[in-house]
């Protein structure tokens, strides 16, 4: 009886593992996809297996599906990658599967050209990191260890009117105002900075979450909005600085990685491509890339009377004068800050 008994346990073994080999899974989905698309995913087992149910999860979300399908509005989500999982539920098993899409512009970006307005006198030791128009003044923050500093720059003269040095440990990224308050980040210690607009006294300071470092900052009516050295801008809360959401910069063929420098100018962000002398305008609702300002021939207008490091002594530094609606652009070092004007290629 025993031995009967054994045949029967091992029999079932053997007859389970098979039945569980049977079930074959396969997580399908349009790997490239434009905004306007609609994105089918599906989950298929290819031995016709009965299966349970299925849950579908994007971006870590659960989407609700009717049964092993699930159709997306692309525009819902944004351009960018986008992660996609599914559990199975056979039985007495579960299975998970992984995979991605990608959705790009469905048009390519507006290319701008430039004339030069005016130009002022820039500090060429001015690592320029940040930058802000307000009330009739620059307000700009420099980079490196040792050497980060806020200033409060008179525009027509280049003159350093207030200036405050960060703790040398410290690696001084962008800034932005807000309610006579400036925000400023630091690069790798995951933490900003408030100071008091007039007395450039520190009063507090805010931890980043989920973005890994500090590069831009700008502001619109409702949040900040941050870059970190990624194809990512991040958007946080107003009072509590805690980030509560990002968009992924892409256009209809790439993803604009290192976004460095951001200013809001009329409903979209500015952001400027670090080590490239690029501007993009990124829509802040989706991500796409509409529009690419080329100022190379401003990189060759420095170089007429500075010799530029290269990699180094790069385009950056964005502010704008909604009032008079007037664009400022300058770079790392550069010993002009240049009023601009946007023409259309």
């Amino acid at each position: 009886m025993k031995k009967i008994a054994f045949v029967t346990l091992l029999l079932s073994f053997f007859l389970f593992t098979s039945c569980d080999k049977d079930y074959k899974f396969t997580l399908n989905v349009t790997k490239k996809n434009t905004i306007k698309d609609k994105i089918t995913i599906n989950l298929k087992e290819e031995n016709n297996q009965q299966v349970n149910s299925v849950q579908f999860f994007v971006n870590g979300k659960e989407i609700s599906s009717d049964g092993n399908s699930l159709t997306l509005n692309a525009a819902d989500f944004g351009v960018g990658k986008h992660s996609v999982s599914t559990l199975a539920f056979y039985p007495g098993k579960t299975k998970k599967l992984n995979n991605s899409f990608e959705i790009f512009a469905d048009k390519k970006p507006v290319l701008y050209n430039f004339e030069i307005v005016n130009s002022y006198p820039h500090d060429t030791n001015a690592f320029t990191q940040g930058l802000e128009y307000s009330n009739g003044f620059l307000y700009e923050t420099t980079g490196r260890r040792g050497q980060s500093t806020l200033r409060k720059v008179d525009i027509k003269s280049g003159k350093v009117l207030q200036k405050i040095d960060l703790d040398k440990q410290f690696f001084g990224e962008g800034m932005t105002i807000v309610n006579d308050k400036v925000y400023w980040l630091t690069w790798e210690a995951k933490k900003g900075f408030v100071y008091d607009l007039k007395t450039f006294k520190q009063e507090s300071e805010f931890k980043y979450n989920k973005s890994k470092e500090g590069w831009g900052l700008t502001h619109n009516d409702r949040e900040f909005i941050k870059s970190d050295g990624s194809n990512k801008i991040w958007f946080l809360d107003l009072e509590t600085l805690n980030e509560k959401r990002a968009i992924q910069a892409y256009t209809n063929k790439l993803s604009l990685k290192k976004l460095n420098e951001l200013e809001w100018v009329n409903g979209k962000i500015y952001a400027n491509y670090w080590q490239k002398p690029l501007i993009a305008i990124i829509n802040p609702k989706n991500g796409v890339v509409d529009g690419i300002i080329n100022l190379k021939g401003l990189v060759k207008e420095m170089e007429k009377t500075q010799k530029l490091k290269d990699q180094d002594d790069v385009l950056n530094g964005i502010a704008y004068d909604a009032a008079n609606d007037k664009l400022f652009v300058t770079g790392k070092n550069w010993g002009k800050l240049f009023e601009i004007k946007l023409i259309t290629e």
